[in-house]
């Protein structure tokens, strides 16, 4: 790597660490601002549980008793598939 490809990329570096402080600031001062944390992430809690219905019940025809048992265990296997991805890359590093 040339002294100006270095350069280039100590630069991009810094930009993207002072790019990741200032989002994370930005995050835990509208956290500390939060009356309610429950009520403000419901709409996306929501949306995260009707992903997985709309999975296993695209047609919407099973009884919500079943679409919501087989929607949970939709939920579980997404994030196994994400354990068994982490616990990859992990053993890669």
């Amino acid at each position: 790597m040339d002294a100006v490809t270095e350069s280039q990329a100590a630069t991009a570096a810094r930009l993207s660490a002072r790019q990741s402080l200032a989002g994370r600031i930005a995050a835990n001062t509208r956290w500390a601002r939060e009356p309610d944390r429950a009520a403000c992430t419901k709409p996306a809690r929501d949306a995260f549980a009707a992903r997985f219905e709309a999975e296993v019940d695209p047609g919407g025809v099973l009884n919500p008793e079943d679409r919501r048992k087989r929607a949970a265990n939709a939920k579980s296997a997404h994030f196994q598939r994400m354990a068994l991805a982490s616990a990859k890359a992990r053993r890669k590093a």
